[in-house]
């Protein structure tokens, strides 16, 4: 996949260009020392590679876990370092190219790359809660970064049973078709529900797709027409204040204890396996 794209069509007019009944599957929030495992082992009895977007706090306390994703060849990409709850979209574009910037050196650091470079070794990033800004976005683009929101998501920061939640997310997959599919790592109740989903999936002739950088172009796909962007209506409703009074005020995340987040690359390319 080449290219820096800005990809999910709950935030995005484009996605990838997906046939039908292929997906893709991303992990957001971890790694989490009692759940992370039990996600990585789920799809290792399945032989399915997934990408996981890291809180740079949660890779520092748990590199062994970055590592093992890495060395059962998941993609591992980047969601800010301390996960802020008001969302870049409503931080000063300095605040929030800190976080991010300050999570892929955390993020690569726990890989086991080293030095620095000012480039992360995968050059995928996702925004917490999906809340963009034009500076972060500009700022990510010059080095090359692809951007994922998603297609559908499984709502897993709603506490419901496994049972509940794998029939809410099948739904929403046989309607949808295909896509970009957002869970949470974190999150017991998804890594309680992730085998009988990854079943799910192959019963019904579902095929997992896996992306990983690469120098040739992304193929994508536009937003039917009438399409909106669902990110902006929540979080306007989230933030009703104006944006620009909000940045006025923002000021710099300051690191905190490790612990799991709530809750939404460049070049990629999509690797059927």
């Amino acid at each position: 996949m080449g290219g820096a794209p800005e990809l999910g069509l709950k935030t995005y007019p484009r996605t990838l260009d997906l046939r039908d009944h292929e997906v893709v599957l991303t992990f957001d929030d971890g790694p989490w020392g009692p759940t992370t495992p039990d996600v990585l082992a789920a799809l290792a009895a399945q032989c399915v590679k997934a990408t996981f977007f890291l809180i740079g706090r949660n890779a520092q306390a748990h590199p062994e876990l970055v590592r093992r994703e890495v060395a059962e060849g998941h993609t591992v990409g980047h969601h800010t370092f301390d996960h802020p709850g008001v969302t870049l979209r409503n931080m000063s574009a300095e605040a929030g190219i800190e976080d991010i910037e300050h999570g892929m050196r955390v993020d690569d650091r726990a890989a086991g790359d080293e030095p620095w470079t000012g480039t992360p070794r995968v050059p995928f990033f996702r925004y917490p809660g999906f809340g963009d800004s034009p500076g972060s976005l500009a700022w990510l683009k010059a080095r090359g970064v692809a951007v994922f929101g998603a297609d559908l998501w499984a709502s897993d920061w709603i506490p419901m049973t496994p049972d509940a939640e794998l029939d809410l997310l099948m739904g929403r997959l046989r309607g949808a078709g295909r896509g970009i599919i957002l869970l949470h790592d974190i999150k017991r109740q998804t890594a309680d529900m992730l085998p009988r989903f990854l079943s799910a999936l192959k019963a019904e002739g579902f095929h997992v797709v896996r992306i990983v950088p690469g120098g040739t172009a992304t193929p994508t796909r536009d937003a039917p027409a009438g399409w909106s962007s669902e990110t902006d209506r929540t979080l306007a409703h989230l933030w009703p204040k104006a944006r620009a009074e909000i940045r006025a005020e923002a000021r710099p995340v300051a690191p905190r204890a490790a612990a799991p987040a709530g809750d939404a690359a460049a070049g990629l390319k999509p690797s059927v396996e």
